[in-house]
């Protein structure tokens, strides 16, 4: 759970080097998605499409070693820029530490000045997505 906490403290400090310059902060997030890698094209169903989301935004988990895996992609660069952030913090966790996590990094960086509802939305479904695989996982694990 100190990974996740680690990471959400090295994600404010980032933004707050930004100073709070919207055009500079919405840049910064656009390039986090480049972060996020390859999404392969036959994991672009339905099934993977996170429901909530005003974009389209595929997701998928998978546990290796015991910690999960999770790979993401988006149709928009923000909303790809936002997810990556949600990527690095939960990713390579294990799956109950990820259902316990609380994602405080967005309160921090004032995330809600720069997004908008629908999209504050959206990843509030992501966030969700996420722990809902883990949970899955979690589960698969112990049977």
């Amino acid at each position: 759970m100190d990974t996740i906490k680690k990471r959400q403290e090295e994600i404010i400090e980032e933004f707050a080097m930004l100073d709070g310059d919207m055009e500079m902060t919405l840049d910064y997030i656009m390039e986090l998605g480049d972060e996020l890698g390859a999404f392969p094209e036959a994991a672009r169903i339905d099934d993977n499409i996170v429901k909530g989301c005003q974009s389209k935004v595929w997701m998928t988990a998978e546990l290796d070693n015991d910690r999960v895996q999770f790979k993401a992609d988006s149709n928009t660069a923000i909303t790809k820029g936002l997810m990556s952030l949600l990527v690095r913090v939960l990713n390579q966790s294990p799956p109950q530490h990820v259902i316990d996590a609380e994602i405080y990094f967005p309160r921090q960086i004032g995330m809600d000045r720069f997004i908008g509802t629908q999209r504050s939305n959206g990843f509030a479904a992501m966030i969700k997505q996420m722990k809902m695989y883990a949970l899955a996982l979690s589960a698969k694990q112990e049977s």
